[in-house]
């Protein structure tokens, strides 16, 4: 009994550290934990991230710093100037040689217009008023005056004319885009080598007149209406169906720049309602001629060969 009770007693003692190491264990989670309780960190403040350091949301982007300097600023608003003030340099220069402006004007054309014209290109002999009608010292719109001179049907009719040598070229079994665009750029450098001879001719002879560089490619490029009614007639009717149609078209052409360019060239005389007289005005007289014999010429030289 006696070593019983003193087992007994034993074990009593040598749990009694233990109870009390697992119990100053319980007793100091309350004042220190090994990890933290975040259940309530929804409810509670959040202690756990206050000493950490502000992310790209709190402190910004760094482009919105970029942004905000105002260096940054200065460069942009001088970049911008600067832009602005060469476009307009730009337009400055590029308006002085080839007026981009006054390109709308000749372009205001519609269906009622266009169909006017070219009846006007090939039976002009009917038509006695030939004056360009003006409002407030404008000449007003082409699709209101069938007078007035347009581009959009000398660029429609070039387009033609090269797609139409193009047939007229398979038609002879010569067809290669190389041959057409041949046929292209001549026909193109000579309506250019045409205009530069007409302005020459106009300094050379001091002829006070409103014509402009794009009205004189307007009436050069009028020449293409006859240049096609010719190539279709022979295309389909053979060569003497060509040879007429172009005598036509050639005729046509030739009165229509007479009586268009005789207002322009010999405005003074013709305002005045008298005879042209005069070594000056002659001068006037043989070039408006000479603009409107040179029609003819460029019509067969560019369209002979496209009918065999």
């Amino acid at each position: 009994m006696d070593y019983t009770a003193t087992q007994s007693g034993f074990r009593q003692r040598k749990l009694q550290p233990n109870m009390r190491l697992r119990t100053n264990l319980v007793d100091g989670s309350e004042g220190s934990q090994l990890f933290e309780d975040t259940s309530g960190a929804a409810s509670g403040p959040q202690t756990g991230y206050s000493n950490q350091q502000p992310g790209p949301q709190a402190a910004g982007f760094p482009g919105q710093s970029i942004l905000s300097d105002p260096m940054s600023n200065l460069a942009m608003a001088y970049g911008s100037s600067l832009a602005s003030q060469g476009r307009e340099m730009v337009d400055k220069n590029l308006d002085r040689f080839i007026p981009i402006s006054k390109l709308k004007y000749y372009f205001a054309v519609d269906t009622v217009y266009v169909g006017k014209k070219l009846g006007l290109l090939v039976f002009p002999y009917m038509h006695e008023n030939w004056e360009v009608s003006y409002q407030q010292d404008t000449p007003v719109a082409p699709r209101i005056d069938v007078n007035a001179p347009d581009l959009y049907i000398p660029a429609m009719g070039f387009i033609t004319y090269i797609l139409v040598a193009g047939l007229a070229l398979g038609t002879q079994n010569k067809f290669s885009p190389e041959l057409l665009g041949v046929q292209a750029s001549s026909a193109l450098v000579w309506l250019i080598m045409e205009v530069l001879a007409v302005l020459l001719s106009l300094y050379l002879v001091t002829v006070n007149t409103d014509l402009t560089t794009i009205d004189l490619l307007a009436f050069s490029g009028y020449k293409y209406v006859g240049m096609i009614v010719g190539v279709v007639a022979g295309l389909l009717f053979g060569r003497p169906a060509y040879y007429l149609s172009l005598l036509w078209c050639c005729v046509a052409i030739f009165v229509f720049m007479i009586r268009t360019l005789r207002l322009k060239l010999l405005s003074e005389a013709a305002a005045e309602g008298r005879l042209v007289r005069g070594a000056r005005n002659q001068l006037r007289m043989y070039l408006t001629m000479s603009i409107a014999g040179a029609q003819p010429i460029f019509m067969y030289w560019l369209t002979y060969h496209l009918i065999r």
